[in-house]
């Protein structure tokens, strides 16, 4: 195992997964901290990064589309403070950080890991039931039903209605933009049979947001619930059962010999490397993590 201690977090692989778990450190978000640990399945990369400044750097992890719901959720808009597939380093850790970087890529590169789209969540997504309340109300989600409810705050159209109960099996889609200069943010949810184009501030199906503290904690409402909806792939798989291609049975995968194995997976890298897809650094590194093995 491979791990890394910072002020901001830990971060530790096994070669099967990583095990990110926040700081306790004042200036680790609150987005992050409610969270709390995520175990990243070594599948669901698509590489990792350590970038170097003078004080303190950052590795950052790069998922497969389609593998957190958070991510897909969020689309892409979490901020430095709040995204917890990044991690501060200081300076004096930088070795550290670099050989775990080389061991994770070492990894991917042995395991053939592919850094497309995946067309199913690899990760779970925040545990249920949970509630939150930000901007102009609260929203609540058990697994089954979303709850809004409306505070002061809230524009006198919107809460004349009272509190609201969704069904999941009637959303479609689930969004979370967070407040943006003089632009207000939102959590809002797409009704089967009633899209709208009503701003947040008037959406009974929205909560409006305004910037403060506790706004990023909404993104944890969207994630739950877009881990439980379709997955955006699963269009594409619409394919019959019996027209699909016959997948190999685990049984005769598992008789092949795991030491000639490692001999065909290093003479293909051999190969990469002649043609020049791999760099001699990339080949020395996948060669090494190979004889590990052997």
């Amino acid at each position: 195992m491979v791990e890394i201690i910072q002020k901001d977090g830990t971060w530790a692989f096994d070669g099967d997964a990583l095990r990110l778990t926040p700081g306790r450190d004042k200036n680790v978000s609150l987005l992050r901290k409610e969270l709390g640990e995520l175990v990243v399945p070594l599948g669901a990369l698509a590489g990792i990064s350590l970038e170097q400044g003078k004080k303190s750097g950052r590795l950052r992890l790069r998922l497969r589309d389609g593998a957190d719901p958070l991510l897909h959720a969020t689309g892409g808009r979490l901020t430095e403070p709040h995204d917890p597939y990044q991690l501060i380093v200081e300076s004096d850790r930088y070795g550290v950080a670099e050989y775990f970087v080389d061991e994770v890529r070492s990894a991917l590169l042995l395991d053939q890991v592919p850094a497309g789209p995946v067309d199913a969540y690899l990760l779970p997504g925040p545990s249920v039931p949970l509630s939150v309340s930000a901007g102009d109300g609260t929203a609540g989600f058990d697994g089954e039903r979303i709850r809004l409810e409306w505070n002061w705050k809230t524009e006198d159209a919107k809460a004349a209605a009272g509190a609201r109960t969704l069904a999941l099996t009637d959303i479609t889609g689930v969004e979370w933009h967070p407040a943006a200069g003089l632009e207000n943010g939102h959590l809002r949810f797409t009704v089967r049979h009633a899209p709208t184009k009503t701003p947040p501030k008037y959406d009974p199906n929205a909560v409006e947001l305004w910037g403060f503290k506790k706004d990023p904690l909404m993104a944890l409402v969207a994630a739950a619930v877009q881990a439980r909806l379709p997955h955006p792939a699963r269009a594409a798989a619409t394919q019959p059962v019996d027209e699909r291609p016959e997948l190999p049975s685990p049984a005769v995968a598992s008789a092949e010999d795991d030491h000639d194995a490692l001999l065909r997976r290093l003479r293909e890298l051999g190969e990469l490397h002649r043609a020049g897809v791999l760099t001699d650094d990339e080949f020395a590194l996948a060669k090494q993590a190979i004889l590990k093995r052997m």
